[in-house]
């Protein structure tokens, strides 16, 4: 998955600038270029950087429980001492 994403992004990156070239020649192509690249971008890169960043954690250690606050407040009470 890691490689999936170097490449990806490193795609992306390559039809960006790719089309910021060829839009001083041609606009209507480049900015079909930039365009396709910025949706690859945000429609496949990003949801697969999400995913890969959050498989394996619990949405529950990030969550504002009753039991989070008490931890802390008390690494807080800790911490001052």
């Amino acid at each position: 998955m890691k490689y999936i994403l170097i490449v990806l992004f490193f795609a992306v990156l390559i039809g960006l600038g790719t089309g910021f070239y060829i839009k001083l020649n041609d606009e209507a192509t480049g900015n079909l270029i930039i365009g396709l690249s910025l949706m690859a971008g945000f429609f496949l890169l990003m949801p697969l950087f999400i995913y890969h960043r959050w498989k394996n954690r619990s949405v529950k250690d990030y969550m504002l429980t009753k039991e989070n606050i008490k931890k802390m407040q008390d690494y807080q009470k800790d911490k001052k001492i």
